[in-house]
């Protein structure tokens, strides 16, 4: 990929994050919660520098580290979003204060990993960095359409017409 479409994509990216982390949103569990991840990985693998020739090893271990840093924000996040279930059978989230301090760890630790790649000589491009977000996002939805599916139920929504009511869940405290 070029800069300018590198730039942009992990602009929107961001953009939809930051919005979606900010304010109640919708949990749906029957939508597509691993098509944005999807296209992440496709943009990236695209691209042939994903791993440094030149230092082969080293690459795929940062890689590999990268991945699981990736995996344990969208661990984290996914456990401090505060979910609930209104009157009606919708599941709700929000992220919370400690979501935000799983993400500053998380770019953190990233910060640290681009400085041992750069000690170590090893090329990181963005194709790196969207596949760490693609599996901090599809990590994140994974959990938290397990945890719709335990509030709601295997099928998930609200009661169907004539059938049973449920009151609200209470809200999770994270």
């Amino acid at each position: 990929m070029t800069g300018l479409v590198d730039a942009l994509v992990i602009v929107a990216v961001v953009a939809l994050v930051i919005t979606r982390q900010t304010r109640p949103q919708r949990i749906d569990s029957a939508r597509r919660w691993w098509l944005i991840p999807a296209v992440l990985v496709f943009l990236s693998l695209r691209d042939p520098g994903v791993i440094d020739a030149r230092h082969h090893t080293e690459a795929v271990l940062l890689l590999i580290a990268e991945l699981l840093v990736g995996g344990a924000i969208g661990a984290g996040w996914a456990r401090t979003t505060r979910t609930w279930v209104e009157p009606d059978g919708s599941v709700w989230g929000k992220s919370t204060k400690g979501s935000l301090g799983v993400w500053a760890v998380g770019i953190a630790v990233r910060v640290g990993l681009f400085g041992l790649g750069a000690v170590l000589g090893v090329h990181q491009g963005t194709p790196t960095l969207l596949l760490a977000l693609a599996a901090t996002l599809l990590v994140r939805a994974g959990i938290l359409t397990i945890r719709v599916r335990s509030l709601t139920g295997p099928r998930g929504g609200g009661p169907a017409y004539g059938g049973e009511v449920h009151r609200a869940a209470r809200k999770e405290r994270v």
